[in-house]
């Protein structure tokens, strides 16, 4: 049995069809005998829509508000997630960052993860059930609610990963890997099976957007093996990590 992180983005949860194509993955892996944490992003432009909102009515919404006001796009899509996959009986429970034990500093808007005390993830996951995590935030040692900036459920699922020794972090989005170039842009651009920490970083800083350098220096520092993988159809993706045999024995079959 192998413990594995699943992240998904808005783009993989934009409607109910896409929360239900992303629960049977889960459910599948579920079946195939592994554990599972679920870490989610808001769903579709959710996020945007919410921070129009604000601006509409002050010009400058104080950041603590913003944080407050932008959690709750996480915990919708989790919620959902959650039910989705009761729809099929896979237990399962949703929990934001505060539930789930990630501590951040007071940095509303851009915070940093500061530990992660994953006591309640593994409670649950003891009893069978799918943990769904909200993505991209945290909660200060006061209990206000904080957000991570961009890229941050990218952070949640890599640190969580890391705080629970799985074997495996799954970032699926709505590309099937890395490409020499964006393939939405360049019809030639070649899919990549294997990056090193250090080249997938390089990637990143150069603008390659489907994984955030913040995730890709928690990934390297505490060595979880990642996979980059479509949310929408089956695939290897590109596997990131020390080496690639590491990660093909874990990802083999799930």
């Amino acid at each position: 049995m192998a413990l594995i992180v699943q992240k998904f983005g808005g783009t993989s949860l934009a409607d109910p069809e896409r929360i239900r194509r992303a629960a049977s993955r889960v459910q599948k892996a579920v079946q195939q005998g592994n554990q599972v944490v679920v870490v989610v992003s808001a769903m579709g432009h959710t996020t945007d829509r919410l921070l129009a909102q604000a601006e509409e009515l002050c010009e400058r919404p104080s950041a603590r508000e913003l944080d407050m006001l932008l959690v709750t796009g996480e915990q919708v899509a989790a919620s959902l997630f959650a039910i989705a996959l009761q729809a099929h009986d896979v237990p399962s429970v949703s929990l934001t960052g505060a539930l789930a034990g990630i501590r951040t500093e007071a940095d509303h808007g851009n915070a940093q993860i500061c530990k992660i005390d994953p006591a309640r993830i593994h409670a649950e996951l003891q009893q069978g059930k799918v943990a769904i995590v909200t993505g991209f935030q945290g909660v200060t040692e006061q209990g206000d609610p904080t957000t991570l900036g961009r890229g941050g459920s990218d952070t949640s699922a890599v640190a969580l990963a890391a705080a629970l020794g799985a074997e495996l972090c799954e970032i699926c989005t709505d590309v099937d890997g890395v490409y020499t170039a964006d393939p939405r842009e360049v019809p030639s651009a070649q899919k990549i099976e294997f990056l090193t920490y250090d080249e997938m970083m390089e990637m990143a800083v150069l603008g390659a957007v489907v994984l955030h350098p913040r995730a890709v220096e928690t990934a390297k520092l505490h060595r979880v093996p990642v996979i980059v993988r479509s949310s929408f159809h089956d695939g290897h993706g590109t596997q990131i990590g020390m080496e690639p045999k590491r990660l093909q024995s874990v990802s083999e079959g799930v």
